[in-house]
Parts: C-alpha cells; structure tokens; sequence
C-alpha cells in the first residue's frame, strides 16, 4: 500500500479480509462495490485493509487461491464488470489484495439485474428513471470515439489542427514522451483520428466549421445583457460553427464587455479596482459548459447576463449522482476525451475542482458563492456581479499573507466572515459536507491560528471570526435581524409570546422578521422549551406555543 492510499475515495475502497474468507464472507457486497467502480471511472478495492485505512497485521497472509476466486465468484455476480487481482504485501509485511476494477465499455449491473454507482466515496444503488439516464449516459462505445460522419483525416482543418498540437507541445501537463509522437500520433493518443477517419471529438475540434455543424450537437452559445427592468438591451450569438470549443472560451471572453468592467472599491485605507468579474470564474463556468454538456443531444447554451449576476444555462441535465447540492465535492465525467484535451491545454482545473476555484475565487472577493439549480432539461448556474463585502478581501489577502491557507481553509473564512458566524450543522450545509465529521478539515486549523473562534458543544457549537479581526478590516457593521445573536433572538420570542400566545412558529417567524434564517428560530423556540421558559403543544405543522408562566419576560437579556 503506498503512502498515497491514505483514505476512501472515488477511485479507493478498503474491505476486510473477512468479507472474503469464512462464515462471514460476503461476497454479493463485494460485487455490488465492484459495480459502483467499474459504473464510474474504475477503481481499486484493498481487500485485507480494514474500512479505517489502518495497516494489515504483519502476519496477515492471503491464501494462494483466493485472488483466482475472487475473479471468478465477481464474474459469477455481476455484468460487464473485469476485474484484475494481486497479492500486495504492506510495508510492516502484512499482505492484502488489490482488486482493480476497469471502467466498464458499457453499463454494468449485478447478475440479478441491479444497478449502483460510485459517488465520492459512497456506493449508491441507480433505481427508476436514473436507470435510464445511466443507460444514456453510459453507451457502449463513446460518442466522442464514433467517425460517424466519415470525415477523412485529411479534411481536418490545417490552422486550427497546428494550433492544437502546438499548445499541446507547449503545455507543462503533457508527458514529455507524448510531446515527441508525430502530429498524426498525437490525433490519435487523443482519439481524434480513428481508422484515418476523425473521430466525432476530432470534428468537434479539429474539423472545418462545414463538417462541425454536420455534427447536429456541437456547442451554440447565446449572450443575452438584460437591464434592470429585464428588458433585453444587446444579444451575442456564436452559431457559425468556426470556432471549436477550445476557441470558442477565448472568443466569448474577449468579445463582450461587460466580463472586463471593475468596480473602484474603498479596502482599508486604500482603494482597489475589483473586476465586475473575475476572470478565471468566467472561463470556468464556460468550460464546465461545454466539457460537461451532453453532445447527443441538442440545444444551447444561454449566457444570462444581469446588472447583478450572470447565468450560464446549459442543456441536459447533470450528470448522474451529481447533484446542486454535492456538486462542491462530486465529480462525474461525461466527456472522458474533450476533459482531457482541455485539461492537458491547461484550459480547466483538474477533475473535480473547478466548483472549488469557483468558490474560493468569488468568496475571496467579497461576493456570494455560485448557486446551482437543475431543470426538466437543463442545468443553471449563476454567479453574483457585485461586491458584497469588499471588507473580506482585506481579510483574506492578510491572513494568507501570513498563514498561507489551503483553498479549504480560504473559502472557509470567507465564508464565516460574510456570514459573521454558523453553527457547526448550517456550516456542514453551506460546505455541502456529508457531516460534521468532514468539517475537520476545514475548520481546525483556522481555529488553531485564531482566525475562527468557537463556541458551544456538539451540534450547538458556533464557529465565528474573532470580533477584533472584523474590526480591522471593517467587516463589523451595525447587527441586523439576520445576523441577530441567539440570546436576543429568544429574547425577541419570549415578547412575541407574551404578546401572541399559542402561535405557531410560522406566525412567530412572520412578526419578530422574516429574514432570521428559519433554522435559528427553530433552535431558539427549542432551547426556551428544553429551559423550560416556553410550553409546546402540538406536533408539526399544528404545533402551538406559549410562555410557561407570565414572569418569563426579561428571563433573557435584552
């Protein structure tokens, strides 16, 4: 095991030793596991390796024959699932197998005909319409790998087919072993050249813009700028098909204006010009666009841009087990073959990482974070215009310039300050965790360096940045309802009470402000009901509340 493999992931899995061998062995699970991996991007299984990633016991030994039987009792329990095994041997002698899991050619399943998919680290089971998504999803053979068109390799367009394999001559990421493959090597160590024919990828993007638009899928892209009364003041249309993908990031870029505006901002004592938007945030959004789009299917991609936001609308709908909520952390492929080329151009981040940069980019300079909504058939994500809080920009420059924070630990900081402090639960929403468990690390060390104090336990622990920090920076405006503390918020519902007995939370929320996130006065009623200070009667929706005795005014301070 090296030292790479120090926890579960997307490609990473670890499984007893008693799984395979004994009373206990279960070996429908296994399959299952093998399943998920080989439904994704493949994967390897540690077999002998407890679920903790703890080492094997150094006498751990693996019975000559149980790498042939676990190949042969996979095969049995599963479709379009290979497998490859080996004994390893751990560094304190323990052995283990290693269970390679290849990427299915098309859809796998078990041999009773169920379905799962590997998210994250979590196996999940595909049910319903998701089968048929999976199905679309997952072909036999690719799109981009098709030469439906039958496009000789010869017609590639010159110009743009130089430009390519010279920035990928150029580009740091590619080996130094594929830079010295000829050009027609090269076409083809990216599948764009097949049989001497180009591939639907090499149309895509080395083809003329005639043999793109035979294509029917390739990427049309409208702007549209709306003014403050939503009325449409200028239209953008890039339709003509002569700009592949890869040109087309930088052509959308420099052509409209709007994306190179800066606003002239107070920080401190001094001013500092702030882009309307920035940069890398933009050509992200672009590329996720067209890397992550379905090209079997039709339809555009609409740039949405208002006074205060931009929404990129995209077609289809995400991919499988990715959704708005763990699109932070889940990662999916759709395009294999377009994702690498524009990954080794140095176009996009790596796998996975581009909702990251995204974040930290646009939390770093004082705006809100990007928000995802999924459609019938189309997915929209939308990125704010304006500086919220231009105080956090101080924030961050100072405390990286002192620190050097991760990307985790930036967004998280950001984060707190615009907000001005989240419980340990709202910040596990906001970060799009599975529990309070991962917040470690993101949070400890900010703790540790005194940029983020805590307080209370548990789940009523509250994680803010320390007040004198804001006050350097300028971040400490005058309390709000929103931003109103938890004493005073029971304070405010115990007069309410007295006032309106017997309201429900929904009543209660309406007249102390309905901008106090509905969470918080949830707690609040909860805890003066625990303390004793308020009385429920109810449940849910019918639930009704009042003071417990009529001295309860002014039990909590003002």
């Amino acid at each position: 095991m090296s030292e790479s493999d120090n926890g579960e992931g997307r490609h990473l899995d670890y499984k007893s030793l008693r799984k395979v061998t004994g009373t206990s062995a279960d070996f429908p699970s296994l399959a299952q596991d093998c399943v998920c991996f080989a439904n994704a991007a493949g994967g390897r299984i540690l077999v002998g390796i407890e679920d903790d990633g703890s080492p094997p016991d150094a006498s751990q030994r693996i019975d000559p024959a149980l790498p042939d039987r676990l190949q042969k009792r996979i095969g049995e329990l599963t479709v379009n699932v290979r497998v490859l095994t080996e004994v390893a041997r751990h560094a304190n002698g323990g052995e283990y197998v290693v269970l390679t899991v290849l990427r299915a050619g098309g859809v796998a399943s078990t041999s009773d005909g169920r379905f799962f998919v590997r998210i994250g680290d979590t196996c999940r089971p595909v049910v319903g319409d998701e089968v048929v998504r999976l199905l679309d999803e997952r072909p036999t053979e690719p799109w981009e790998t098709l030469a439906t068109l039958d496009v000789p390799r010869a017609q590639a367009d010159p110009t743009v087919l130089a430009r390519l394999v010279a920035g990928l001559r150029a580009s740091d990421r590619v080996k130094s072993s594929v830079k010295e493959k000829s050009d027609d090597e090269l076409l083809a160590h990216y599948t764009l050249v097949r049989a001497g024919r180009l591939t639907n990828l090499g149309v895509l993007l080395v083809g003329t813009s005639a043999d793109r638009a035979r294509l029917g899928t390739a990427p049309v892209v409208q702007a549209i700028k709306y003014d403050e009364r939503g009325a449409k003041v200028a239209k953008y249309v890039w339709d003509d098909h002569t700009r592949s993908p890869i040109e087309l990031v930088d052509a959308i870029w420099q052509e409209i204006a709007d994306f190179r505006e800066a606003y002239e901002l107070p920080v401190g004592m001094f001013r500092a010009t702030i882009p309307a938007f920035d940069e890398a945030v933009i050509r992200e959004l672009l590329v996720n666009a067209l890397v992550h789009r379905p090209y079997t299917q039709r339809g555009d991609i609409f740039l949405n841009l208002h006074p205060d936001r931009l929404e990129v609308a995209n077609p289809g709908r995400l991919p499988l087990g990715v959704t708005p909520r763990n699109v932070l952390h889940a990662s999916r492929r759709r395009n294999d073959g377009l994702a690498r080329v524009f990954h080794d151009l140095g176009l996009m981040e790596r796998e996975g990482s581009g909702f990251d940069l995204m974040y930290e980019l646009l939390l770093a300079s004082g705006r809100a974070v990007p928000t995802v909504t999924e459609g019938v058939d189309s997915v929209h994500v939308t990125v704010p215009r304006r500086v919220m809080q231009p105080g956090v920009i101080r924030l961050l420059a100072d405390a990286d310039q002192r620190h050097q924070l991760t990307q985790r630990e930036r967004i998280t900081l950001a984060l707190l300050a615009q907000t001005e402090g989240l419980t340990a639960p709202d910040l596990v929403e906001r970060l799009a965790l599975d529990d309070a468990r991962a917040l470690r690390g993101w949070i400890a060390r900010l703790c540790d360096l005194g940029l983020v104090a805590q307080s209370g336990r548990t789940k009523g622990t509250r994680y803010h940045v320390p007040p004198e920090l804001l006050r350097s920076v300028g971040l400490d405006h005058a309390t709000t309802l929103a931003r109103v503390q938890p004493h005073r918020l029971r304070a405010l519902v115990l007069e309410d009470l007295e006032r309106f007995p017997d309201s429900g939370r929904g009543d209660i929320h309406r007249r102390i402000g309905k901008e106090i996130h509905e969470k918080a006065l949830s707690r609040a009623l909860e805890e003066l009901v625990v303390g004793g200070q308020v009385l429920a009667e109810g449940e849910r929706r019918w639930r009704r509340y009042r003071l417990a005795a009529p001295t309860a005014k002014g039990h909590e301070p003002s």
